[in-house]
C-alpha cells in the first residue's frame, strides 16, 4: 500500500517519454500542477504538438536516450513499447520519481484519477491495479461533487480568514467552522449573508459571557 501525498511539482522538470494519448493525459495533469514538462517522442498527438508550438511544453523530436532524463525531478514512461519503457526505468537515477505506465511494480508513484473543484482535489487510486475502475469511481464522484464546490471552497478560504480574525474564542471558532462546513449551509447559497449572521450571533454570545463574568464576584478572586 502506498503513502498518499499531494506532490508539489510547480517549476520542477517532468520528463514524459511518449507522445500518444496516455502521454497526453499525463501531460495535461502535470501542466495543471505547474510542472516544467519536456516530452520525448519522435511523433506526437495533435494536442501535444499544439502545446509544444505554443511553448507550453518542450518537445525533443527523437527516440529516447538516457541523457534525456538529466535534471528531471519526475519521469513518466508512457509509450506503447515495453522495451522503451524498460529503458526509461533503467536510466532513471536514484532520487528521480519514476512512473512506468505498463509496469506498476516498477513505479515510485501512481497517478490517481483526479477531480478538481477549485481548492478541492479528490484523488482515486487503485495503485495501478485497474486505472479503468479508478476512472469509473472518479466519474461517480464528479456527479456527487459538482462545479459548485469550487466556488464554495473558495468562499470557505475567505471565511476562515475572517473567522480567525474576528473571533478570539477557540470554542466559538470551532462552532463557526462546523456550521460553515455543514451541507445545509452550502445548499443555502447565501453564504456571505449567512456568515455575517453567524458572526453576529457568536459575538453576542461572547458578550453575554463577559457580562456574566463581570457580575460574578468570584471571577477576580
Amino acid at each position: 500500500m502506498g503513502y498518499p501525498v499531494m506532490l508539489q511539482v510547480r517549476g520542477r522538470r517532468a520528463v514524459v517519454v511518449g507522445g500518444g494519448k496516455v502521454a497526453a493525459r499525463k501531460i495535461r495533469g502535470l501542466l495543471a500542477a505547474g510542472a516544467d514538462v519536456v516530452m520525448i517522442a519522435p511523433k506526437a498527438e495533435p494536442e501535444l504538438q499544439a502545446l509544444a508550438a505554443a511553448g507550453m511544453i518542450g518537445w525533443r523530436v527523437k527516440t529516447f536516450a538516457p541523457h534525456d532524463l538529466d535534471g528531471a525531478f519526475l519521469v513518466i514512461a508512457a509509450t506503447n513499447d515495453r522495451e522503451v519503457n524498460e529503458a526509461v526505468a533503467q536510466a532513471a537515477a536514484s532520487g528521480q520519481l519514476l512512473n512506468i505506465v505498463d509496469a506498476p511494480e516498477q513505479c515510485d508513484f501512481h497517478v490517481p484519477a483526479v477531480i478538481r473543484r477549485g481548492p478541492l482535489t479528490i484523488a482515486v487510486s487503485t495503485e495501478g491495479a485497474s486505472p479503468a475502475v479508478a476512472r469509473r469511481i472518479r466519474r461517480e464522484l464528479e456527479e456527487r461533487y459538482g462545479e459548485e464546490y469550487g466556488a464554495y471552497l473558495e468562499f470557505l478560504q475567505r471565511a476562515r480568514a475572517i473567522v480567525l480574525r474576528e473571533v478570539a474564542d477557540a470554542e466559538g471558532r470551532k462552532r463557526l467552522f462546523r456550521a460553515l462546513a455543514a451541507d445545509s449551509f452550502r445548499q443555502n447559497g447565501r453564504w456571505d449573508e449567512e456568515l455575517a449572521g453567524l458572526l453576529a450571533k457568536e459575538k453576542e454570545r461572547s458578550g453575554e459571557r463577559e457580562d456574566r463574568n463581570d457580575e460574578d464576584p468570584n471571577v477576580h478572586c
